[in-house]
């Protein structure tokens, strides 16, 4: 008796797995291989997905019937780190259901880390701040007994912060010790003969003259000086000025 059970528990069981298998074979005509015979040749619309999150992009995509892929990563300044910055296919084209989708990815904007500039000369700050894409921004001048004069005693931002390309940096510079130096007058927009007056008065002397095109202001204005405002120099010293002129044209003076 035993063994004619056992005969007939397995000849039950074999309809059993037959109906499960064609249960699952029936699951997969249905949900995947008739739509995909339905849709085969079938277009659709590529959805817009620059700006979305990379997750998004591809659940946008595949709603339409389209296959996000992560093509490439690149660095932008207007789109956050980890959205889409450019689709191909573009928005709205026309394509067969199943196509991929090829996104590119923001990396963030590109950083540039701010280099040390105490102890150097303005002329050097500048130039390092310009190898890495920054400026040198407004300079202010204090009296110093440990910084020789020209050189930067401080900087707004500290060294080492990464800033985005374009920041500018403002610093402090030594006037060096105080001893017996005098102030720069501010001649800035004077004519150069009130210029010269002013730079006398003060215990200095006018140095070179240079002459630049300038349409704003008139002839013979000072439109620049070294050296700069407030600083504190020795007596005597010559003070550089750039004088404007106007733009010569040929055959004006017929």
């Amino acid at each position: 008796m035993t063994s004619k059970k056992k005969t007939l528990t397995a000849r039950l069981k074999i309809p059993a797995i037959a109906f499960g298998i064609l249960v699952v074979l029936f699951f997969l005509f249905d949900k995947i291989v008739m739509p995909s015979y339905v849709q085969q040749g079938k277009t659709t619309k590529v959805p817009n997905v620059v700006g979305h999150s990379l997750d998004d992009a591809i659940k946008l995509l595949a709603g339409q019937g389209l296959v996000g892929k992560k093509a490439d990563v690149r660095t932008d300044k207007q789109y956050p780190e980890g959205t889409v910055v450019v689709q191909n296919p573009p928005a709205n084209a026309e394509v067969k259901f199943g196509r991929g989708v090829y996104l590119t990815v923001s990396g963030g904007e590109m950083l540039f880390p701010v280099p040390g500039l105490r102890g150097r000369s303005v002329r050097d700050a500048t130039f390092a701040l310009e190898r890495n894409g920054l400026v040198l921004g407004t300079t202010r001048y204090e009296v110093s007994d440990d910084f020789p004069q020209g050189t930067i005693i401080e900087q707004d931002v500290p060294e080492g912060t990464k800033v985005s390309s374009g920041k500018t940096i403002n610093v402090v510079v030594s006037q060096g010790k105080s001893g017996d130096r005098v102030i720069v007058p501010d001649v800035l927009k004077k004519t150069l003969t009130e210029a010269e007056k002013i730079i006398t008065q003060a215990g200095l002397r006018l140095g070179n003259v240079s002459y630049q095109i300038n349409k704003d202001l008139l002839p013979n204005t000072v439109v620049d000086q070294y050296p700069r405002p407030n600083e504190l120099i020795l007596p005597g010293q010559a003070v550089d000025l750039f004088v404007a002129k106007q733009e010569e044209h040929p055959g004006s003076e017929n």
